[in-house]
């Protein structure tokens, strides 16, 4: 199998070298910088489950062409214009488009560019960070990759993928028919939890410690698994009964990468996961002015970003 990787940061540079490890031949379309990077020392990953020390094969901006099977894109949602673009050359008759974005919005937006049949649905799950000299080093034992066809078939290309990955050291890729319940059930607890820690600046413990914290947290939670349960995904029972527990337990320190982006003054994916919900919400006739104040609040701090008056750390 033939696949192409956008980016080679903490997400990419995992899975895609774990992934020609197992035999793929894999190329990554990287910024010149971190090409000069993996040109001198190699794809380097650090982990639990072996490191390794990969040459790689990479491409910079205008070298992609088609023949390609697979493309993985790694990258922030407010990066997928660029992406696109990056990509679009790549693309032929048989790719298929691997997104592993936060959200659900860039879904409909591969779509519409790509076509409905080149676009698969994906999920990563995976605690890793991209050190400033390149080392992808992984901080714990998550290393899941979870995707399927949107129209829920188990699809030649997909089951392909998976015995790929079946090979791979260190990740846990699993192809599923329930694709769409698997991205809302994620949309559904982690808007819940960018809202609660964005619009509260707290993690889920010291929120759930402050007077009337957990019911704050469960009463958003309620009411994106009605935004979801609106546009056809319920939600189980043993899903909201783990998010209802975690979000009530004090001794928890759970918090996005929004509100880590946020505080340090970077950019945030908050039309993505945030405007959505809202817009969501709104379709739906949930109520929405938890949503709202959280879309208002990090819509404002963008402007501030912007006018470059964030507070200096």
């Amino acid at each position: 199998m033939r696949i192409l990787v956008l980016g080679a940061g903490a997400l990419g540079g995992y899975f895609g070298g774990r992934l020609q490890q197992a035999g793929a031949e894999v190329a990554f379309l990287v910024r010149p910088r971190r090409r000069e990077q993996l040109a001198r020392d190699g794809l380097v990953i650090e982990s639990p489950f072996g490191n390794a020390r990969l040459p790689v094969r990479s491409l910079a901006a205008g070298e992609a062409r088609p023949g390609w099977d697979l493309i993985l894109l790694t990258c922030k949602a407010y990066d997928l214009d660029d992406a696109i673009a990056a990509i679009r050359p790549a693309i032929g008759p048989g790719t298929a488009i691997l997104p592993v974005l936060n959200g659900l919005s860039h879904i409909d937006t591969l779509r519409r560019e790509f076509g409905a049949g080149a676009v698969l649905g994906g999920l990563a799950k995976i605690q890793a960070t991209l050190t400033p000299d390149g080392v992808v080093r992984q901080l714990n034992d998550w290393r899941w990759l979870t995707f399927g066809e949107l129209d829920g078939a188990m699809s030649p290309r997909v089951e392909a993928l998976a015995a790929l990955a079946a090979r791979a050291e260190g990740m846990v890729a699993t192809a599923v028919p329930d694709i769409l319940q698997r991205l809302w059930e994620k949309l559904t607890h982690l808007g819940t939890s960018a809202i609660g820690t964005v619009l509260l600046r707290a993690n889920t413990g010291e929120i759930a410690r402050s007077p009337g914290g957990v019911g704050f947290m469960h009463r958003v939670l309620e009411r994106n698994a009605a935004i979801a349960a609106a546009n056809g995904h319920p939600m189980p029972d043993a899903f909201l009964a783990e998010f209802r527990a975690l979000f009530a337990d004090p001794r928890g320190g759970y918090a996005t990468s929004m509100l880590r982006d946020l505080e340090a003054g970077g950019r945030i994916e908050a039309d993505h996961i945030l405007g959505f919900l809202l817009r969501a919400a709104r379709e739906a006739g949930v109520p929405h002015e938890i949503h709202e104040a959280a879309f208002l609040h990090a819509k404002a701090y963008e402007q501030r970003r912007e006018a470059g008056r964030l507070p200096r750390g």
